[in-house]
This record gives structure tokens, C-alpha cells and sequence, in this order.
């Protein structure tokens, strides 16, 4: 109880999630008098980013450096206008489908939504939008990057959970598509609401040169997700193809990127990965610390006291989750979450550990909207000049959306699994 009152306290204090994990641990051995465990205390610390998974997260992180140095993303707006055609309320759906295709490269929602921010809210503004909702629907499309391969949650939940990242990616395709068509359904209702107007005919000649012109961007995601399912790459491998693949295309195809940007690229890409990675290894810490104290048995016998339904066991989690994802960011989430509650969901419910992993990271992603940490919320909110609670209130039906979409994941498994299981 010292060393959880202490944590809460590091947390309350303003300790960074990772400097705090850490201290837990030198809390609890100081509590308990183990001293003999500071000789493996480094071992902990440096075995916690011993995987091989883990060196995908700093290239797709290079890889979003680089699309967003070489014009990518701008080039994917056009081709969904292109895809689209003139539809009322076409911008809106254009937005969507250009962030599901950002979606599939990406994999960071904050990336993805400064990207997005500054690419199409002016051009919804320009056609006549509200601003706040052209800035709603712009953000609530960041929700797919966690989701849609490749994903960094999916990768720190594989290394965690000791699975493969990239059956991992498969089991969030069909998910990552439902939320799709959610959202596309709430577009339509606000749509109504708000009287979106209808999006110019683009001309054919136009139409073809905008498929051609983006061309190379779409090689991007098809390049990721092909030679993962094809058995061609892993996922490490297919980050690194993508990227090298990405500035390639910026600097001698659309030379809108100079040899003068990759340096900060890597610098920025490196400074990125690096917080992520140590939070990794402070993770390994706390599995650590709460084997030493067999909270997952002392759980798993609580959770058995009140239901012995998998599906009622999901439904409690999901509300868990939906609390934390308030007050905690999603990656330290998943490092607090994974190894007290997977070992229950696989040993006491048989739950198949894709479906906890595609659920987890689902719920999760709603928290990145969600005041009062919200860092996707803040993000959209700090790009365009609004109010976050004028933004938090507007995106409200699509995370209602996401709920129902969890509530489906719960009862049917095999939304997460039959893909994977199939390939």
C-alpha cells in the first residue's frame, strides 16, 4: 500500500509517468527491505528494451518525419477528393478517407492530427464548413492511427504481451475498418445537422492527375501492409522499406524534400523514440515489481468474485480503461494495464490474447480525446485556435461510436481474430 501511495503521490506531484514507475520500484524495495534486488535493478531497466519488436517504433516514427517533409500527406487529401467525387458533405468524408490513409502509415494519432489540421480544416473552411466541426471531424480521424497497421500501441501491447506485432496489425484491420464505417455514419448525421455543402465536380483530366500524382504516396501503406501479410518483411523490416521508400519519393519524385532535411529528420525521429523507449524500459521495472507482489493472482481471484462471464469481464474492463484513458496517456496506459490484466483475461476467461490486445488498444485511443489529458484533443485544439471543450463536446457521437464498436469486439472475437487466424 506504500509503494501504490507513493506512486499515486509521484503521479499527483507531476513525475513524469516513466521517472515515476522507476521510483515505485526503489519505493517497494525500500518497504520491503529486498535490498539483494538492486543488483538486478539495471538488468531490469536495460532488459525492458531487449526486443527486436521495438525497433520498428523509432523507423515509423522516421517514417512520419519524412512523409511530412515530403508532402505526402497533402497529396493523399487530393487523391481521396479524387476517389470521392461531388457528394454533399463531400470535404468531410474526403477528411476521413485521407486520415485512414494517413492512418495506415502513420500510426500516431498527435502526428497525424497536425498533419491533418493543417491540410484540410482550411480547405473545409474555404467550402463553407463550421470550423469547429471541420476541426472535430479532422481529430476524431487521428482515432484511427492507433488502430489501422501500422500501429505504436500495437507494437509496445506485441512487446509486452510477447506477441507478434505483426498478427497483431491484421487483428486491427477489421476493427480499424468498423470504426471507419462508424464514423462515416456520424459524418452523415452531422452532415444533416449542420447542412454541409456539396463538393465541387472535379474535372476527369483533373481527377487522373491527381491519381497519378499520388501514386507514389499510396505505394507507402501498400508497401507496409504487403510485405507484412505477404511474409516478405516484419514489421521492423517493412518500417525500414517504408521510410527509406519515403524519402526517396520526397526528395527525387515530388522534390518537395532536400537532402538538408533528413538530418533533422533522424534528430527528430531519434529525440521522439528515445521518450518512448525509456518509458518501455520503466515499464519493465513495474512488471517487475508487481510480480514480486502477485497483484495478477490477487486480481484474477477478485474478478472471479464477481463474474465468471468473459464477455462481463470485457465490459468491466472497457469502463476501467475508459476511466484511466482520462487521466493517463495511452501508452503508459497499456504499460500499467498489460501485465496485471492479460494473464486474468488469458488464464481465467480464455480470452484470446489478440482480442484483449485489439480491445485494450481501442478503448485506449478514446482517451487520446478526452479531457483531461487528451493530448489529441489539445493538439487539434492548440492547431486551430478553439476551445478544447467546444472541440471534446462535438466529437462525443463518434467516440459513441467507438463504444459501440467495442461492445461488438467483446461479444464477437472473431471481429479480431478470423483475419488473422484466416491468413
Amino acid at each position: 500500500m506504500i509503494a501504490a501511495g507513493s506512486f499515486l503521490g509521484f503521479l499527483l506531484a507531476g513525475v513524469p509517468i516513466s521517472f515515476a514507475l522507476i521510483l515505485l520500484a526503489l519505493v517497494y524495495i525500500a518497504v520491503t527491505g529486498n535490498w539483494i534486488l538492486l543488483q538486478s535493478f539495471p538488468q531490469q531497466l536495460f532488459g525492458g528494451m531487449e526486443n527486436y519488436g521495438l525497433l520498428a517504433l523509432p523507423l515509423f516514427i522516421l517514417l512520419g518525419e519524412f512523409m511530412n517533409a515530403g508532402g505526402i500527406g497533402r497529396r493523399l487529401m487530393t487523391l481521396a477528393m479524387a476517389m470521392l467525387g461531388s457528394i454533399r458533405g463531400g470535404l468531410a468524408y474526403v477528411n476521413l478517407v485521407a486520415n485512414m490513409m494517413m492512418a495506415s502509415i502513420l500510426g500516431s494519432t498527435v502526428a497525424q492530427i497536425t498533419i491533418m489540421s493543417r491540410i484540410a480544416v482550411p480547405e473545409m473552411e474555404r467550402a463553407g464548413y463550421p470550423k469547429d466541426v471541420s476541426v472535430a471531424i479532422t481529430a476524431a480521424g487521428g482515432l484511427l492511427a492507433p488502430i489501422i497497421p501500422p500501429s505504436m500501441m500495437f507494437i509496445i501491447f506485441g512487446v509486452i504481451a510477447q506477441l507478434p506485432i505483426g498478427d497483431l496489425f491484421i487483428a486491427g484491420i477489421v476493427p480499424g475498418v468498423m470504426m471507419f464505417v462508424g464514423f462515416i455514419a456520424v459524418i452523415a448525421w452531422l452532415g444533416r445537422k449542420h447542412g454541409f455543402p456539396a463538393t465541387e465536380k472535379m474535372p476527369v483530366r483533373a481527377r487522373g492527375a491527381a491519381v497519378l500524382n499520388a501514386l507514389p504516396a499510396a505505394l507507402i501503406p501498400i508497401v507496409i501492409v504487403g510485405t507484412i501479410l505477404g511474409g516478405i518483411a516484419t514489421p521492423t523490416e517493412a518500417a525500414a522499406i517504408a521510410a527509406a521508400a519515403a524519402a526517396l519519393i520526397g526528395l527525387f519524385i515530388y522534390r518537395e524534400m532536400s537532402p538538408a532535411d533528413i538530418l533533422p529528420a533522424f534528430v527528430s525521429a531519434g529525440r521522439n523514440s528515445a521518450v518512448v523507449l525509456f518509458l518501455i524500459a520503466a515499464a519493465q521495472i513495474f512488471s517487475w515489481v508487481i510480480t514480486f507482489e502477485n497483484l495478477p493472482a490477487m486480481v484474477a481471484q477478485w474478478m472471479q468474485s464477481l463474474t465468471a462471464s468473459p464477455i462481463l469481464f470485457l465490459l468491466m474492463l472497457n469502463v476501467l480503461l475508459l476511466m484511466l484513458g482520462m487521466v493517463v496517456d495511452p501508452i503508459p496506459a497499456i504499460i500499467l494495464i498489460v501485465p496485471v490484466f492479460l494473464p486474468v483475461a488469458q488464464g481465467v476467461y480464455g480470452i484470446d490474447p489478440f482480442q484483449f490486445g485489439v480491445i485494450i488498444c481501442l478503448n485506449l485511443t478514446m482517451g487520446l480525446l478526452t479531457p483531461p489529458v487528451g493530448t489529441g484533443l489539445f493538439t487539434a485544439a492548440l492547431m486551430s485556435g478553439l476551445r478544447a471543450e467546444r472541440i471534446a463536446r462535438l466529437i462525443m457521437p463518434f467516440l459513441a461510436s467507438i463504444a459501440l464498436v467495442l461492445i461488438l469486439l467483446a461479444v464477437f472475437p472473431s471481429l479480431s481474430t478470423a483475419l488473422k487466424d484466416a491468413l
